[in-house]
C-alpha cells in the first residue's frame, strides 16, 4: 500500500503543470524515485528536463495536500472492493503495459486486483451507437472469449464497450474497465450500476487522479492503456472517425494483433472496420477465429515481470544482463527486444532497485539480498 510521502511525491511529479509524462519519466530514470525528484534542487532537475519543467516543479501545485488526503482516504476505505494505487515498479503493475512506449507511471485500481496479472486478455471496442447486431456481436464475442479463459478489457463507454463488459461478466471470467475519469466518478452516469458490478466481479482502472472529470482529451490517453493491457484488440463496429480506430492504431504500434468484424458496405458503422481490414487487421466472423490467432501468442509469450521477493529473479532482461556492465545496444543484441521495449523495462527495474544506471549510459544488475 502506497504511503503518504511516496504518494505526495508521485502526485507532485505528475500533476505539476508543464511537466508531463516524458519529463517525469526522465527524472525518475536519472534520480531514481519520485521522492528524489521532488527533493532535488532546481539546478539538478534542469540538467535532466530543462529550465521550464525544472522551474515548474519548484512550486508545489495548488491543492496537492488536499488531493493527497483525499486519495489516501479513498485507498484506505475498508468497506467494499479492494482499492490500490499502483506505481511503475510495483510487483502488481500489469506486465503487458511494460512493453508499451508510454506506460502510465501511476494507476488507480478498484476491484479484483489479481486481474492485472492476467496472462490472456483481449480488448473489445467499438461504436457508442452500434446497430442492434453490433451490440449483440460484442456481447456474444465477449461471453465466448471469456468462457474460453480470456479477460475482456474495454472502456465503459456506451454501446459496444458496455455490451462487451456485460458479456464478460456473464462468462464468469471478469472484465477490466479502463476509464477516462478519476475512480470516484462514473462516466457516463447511466453506467453506475454496470460500474458497481465491475468493481465487484471485475476491475475498474484509471491513470487519472481522483476528481478528474470526463475531459475529451482523456479518452485517447485512456485508449492506449486499453490497447497496452491486451494481446489483441477486436473492433466490432466503428465509423471512420471513431475513437476505436485510435485504440486499434495504438495496439498495432505496441505490436499487438487487431481484429475486425465486417459488416454491410452500406452501414457507416462498418466503414471503420473495413478500413482496418484493408490495412491488415484480421477479418473475424466468430470468436473461434479470434482464439485461433491468440492461442499461440498466449502459450509462447514470456512473462516479463520480476519476482518480488527473495532476490531470485526470473526476469529475462535481468537474466540477459548477468553481472556485467552493459550498454543499451548490448542488451538489444542479447535479448532481441527493441530498444524502446528495453528502455521501458529498464526504468521499471531501476525503480524497483534491481538495476542501476552507471556513467556512460551503462546498466548493471543489482542482486537483492
Amino acid at each position: 500500500m502506497i504511503e503518504r510521502l511516496e504518494l505526495a511525491a508521485w502526485l507532485r511529479l505528475l500533476e505539476t503543470p508543464g511537466v508531463g509524462r516524458t519529463s517525469a519519466r526522465r527524472l525518475l530514470a536519472a534520480l531514481g524515485s519520485p521522492e528524489a525528484a521532488a527533493a532535488a534542487s532546481t539546478a539538478t532537475r534542469q540538467e535532466v528536463v530543462g529550465a521550464a519543467a525544472a522551474s515548474a516543479l519548484a512550486a508545489i501545485p495548488p491543492g496537492l495536500d488536499a488531493l493527497v488526503e483525499t486519495t489516501l482516504a479513498w485507498q484506505h476505505e475498508g468497506a467494499g472492493p479492494s482499492r490500490a494505487i499502483i506505481a511503475l515498479g510495483d510487483p502488481r503493475y500489469p506486465p503487458p503495459l511494460l512493453d508499451t512506449a508510454d506506460p502510465p507511471l501511476l494507476l488507480y485500481a478498484q476491484g479484483r486486483l489479481e486481474l492485472l496479472q492476467a496472462d490472456s486478455a483481449i480488448a473489445i471496442v467499438g461504436s457508442r451507437n452500434p446497430t442492434p447486431q453490433g451490440e449483440q456481436s460484442a456481447l456474444s464475442f465477449a461471453k465466448s472469449l471469456g468462457e474460453a479463459g480470456w479477460l475482456i478489457v474495454s472502456g465503459l463507454a456506451l454501446g459496444v464497450d458496455a455490451a462487451a463488459h456485460q458479456g464478460a461478466l456473464a462468462s464468469g471470467r471478469g472484465t477490466i474497465a479502463v476509464v477516462g475519469t478519476g475512480l470516484d466518478r462514473v462516466y457516463p452516469r447511466r453506467h453506475l450500476d454496470l460500474a458497481h458490478r465491475i468493481s465487484q466481479d471485475g476491475l475498474l482502472l484509471s491513470e487519472f487522479p481522483l476528481g478528474t472529470p470526463p475531459l475529451a482529451s482523456n479518452f485517447p490517453q485512456r485508449n492506449r492503456v486499453i490497447a497496452g493491457l491486451t494481446q489483441g484488440t477486436l473492433v466490432v463496429e466503428a465509423a471512420l472517425r471513431s475513437g476505436s480506430l485510435i485504440t486499434a492504431r495504438l495496439a498495432t504500434e505496441a505490436g499487438r494483433d487487431v481484429f475486425a468484424i465486417p459488416g454491410s458496405i452500406h452501414s457507416p458503422q462498418s466503414h471503420g472496420c473495413h478500413a482496418l481490414i484493408k490495412q491488415g487487421a484480421k477479418l473475424v466472423e466468430t470468436a473461434e477465429d479470434v482464439l485461433d490467432e491468440l492461442r499461440p501468442l498466449a502459450s509462447a509469450r514470456p512473462r516479463p515481470h520480476p519476482a518480488s521477493h527473495g532476490g531470485v529473479s526470473k526476469d529475462p532482461l535481468l537474466e540477459a544482463m548477468g553481472q556485467e556492465l552493459l550498454s543499451l545496444d548490448a542488451l538489444v543484441s542479447r535479448t532481441g527486444w527493441s530498444a524502446q521495449a528495453i528502455n521501458v523495462r529498464l526504468l521499471d527495474l531501476e525503480l524497483s532497485g534491481q538495476v542501476a544506471r552507471r556513467p556512460g549510459q551503462l546498466f548493471q544488475r543489482i542482486d537483492l539480498a
